[in-house]
């Protein structure tokens, strides 16, 4: 958890704690399938977003605060107005209400023709790939990789290729398509220390294993969940000739971590007024948090209609609403 402090320019009066970043996991309920927006050519019709470098599948972070924004309105009696895009119509009605005491607007932000916008108080980052379950002779085992490990631990040692790391040695792991050499973890090798502190369910933290990262993106993109669907006519009710397609998406139990950092809203204000609707980082969150519980019943990315896009968040939750907040000296 990152935090940052800051000092007012009136002579040295601490405003206080300008951000927080909080780092949140959540497991996937069901498959998520987060799309790239069109098709493609290759294994599958319609492909999920890949970080660029490493091809290990993400979640976007505009993806995330899309989401969040939509099921905090819903939670806090916003919705649809300051949910989604925020103009209003052709009678100006409608929209964003881009109030400094709406707790949807001050912090997902808004953006209207009149009167200018506001960037909002919340900020989220891409949702990476920590722990990836594998089928293997063994049952399920969840791997990671130094990549993965580095957001959690901040520094964790490079991986051999060509082998798998568990906490003791022993015969080769099938994990179906590859065969892989058990290797004991050595100095700071083992995941387990840094896992122990997040809220990663017992039964996955006891079925554990690490590999490079090399090796890692090769197994997450072979172990895709695809799934394959047609369209059908609603005249004949069978399928419609042409129309079948595959698409691709994270499996179940997928383990993911995002981070979440929230400004001080003492720092700025809506239209030259202070804003109302939350007080400091732990009110900015609080709003976030909101959208939680909507998350694991209304999921996440597309094919929700088709069993797919449930997440359910394991750490952290709302945190109390502090009662103060320090007043306002300039704005942003």
């Amino acid at each position: 958890m990152a935090s940052g402090l800051a000092e007012a320019g009136n002579g040295g009066l601490s405003m206080g704690e300008s951000f927080k970043t909080r780092r949140i996991t959540g497991i996937a309920v069901d498959p998520i399938h987060v799309g790239t927006g069109g098709g493609r050519l290759g294994r599958v019709d319609q492909s999920i977003v890949r970080d660029p470098v490493t091809r290990v599948p993400k979640i976007p972070g505009s993806s995330l605060a899309g989401v969040y924004r939509a099921y905090a309105a819903m939670a806090k009696d916003k919705y649809p107005d300051c949910a989604g895009q925020g103009q209003p119509d052709k009678q100006g009605k409608g929209g964003h209400c881009g109030k400094p005491e709406c707790p949807i607007c001050t912090v997902f932000g808004f953006a209207r023709s009149a009167g200018g916008g506001f960037a909002g108080l919340a900020a989220f980052s891409d949702a990476q790939v920590l722990l990836f379950p594998v089928a293997t002779c063994e049952g399920p085992v969840w791997i990671t990789c130094p990549g993965a490990m580095r957001l959690v631990a901040g520094d964790f040692p490079d991986l051999e290729d060509h082998v798998i790391f568990r906490s003791q040695a022993g015969y080769a792991l099938n994990l179906g398509w590859l065969l892989l050499q058990v290797k004991q973890y050595g100095n700071g090798q083992d995941p387990g220390p840094a896992l122990n502190k997040l809220e990663i369910p017992e039964y996955i933290r006891q079925h554990l294993a690490a590999v490079s990262d090399k090796l890692f993106s090769h197994i997450v993109n072979s172990y895709l969940e695809v799934r394959t669907s047609v369209s059908i006519n609603p005249e004949t009710g069978a399928a419609e000739e042409g129309a079948l397609f595959t698409y691709e998406a994270l499996p179940r139990s997928t383990v993911l971590l995002w981070e979440v950092s929230s400004k001080n809203p003492a720092h700025f204000k809506v239209s030259d007024a202070t804003v109302d609707a939350v007080k400091d980082t732990a009110g900015v969150f609080n709003v976030v948090a909101a959208a939680h519980p909507y998350m694991e019943c209304l999921g996440i990315g597309g094919m929700g209609t088709r069993g797919m896009g449930r997440l359910r968040v394991l750490s952290p939750t709302a945190t109390p609403q502090q009662p103060t907040a320090p007043k306002p000296t300039g704005g942003a």
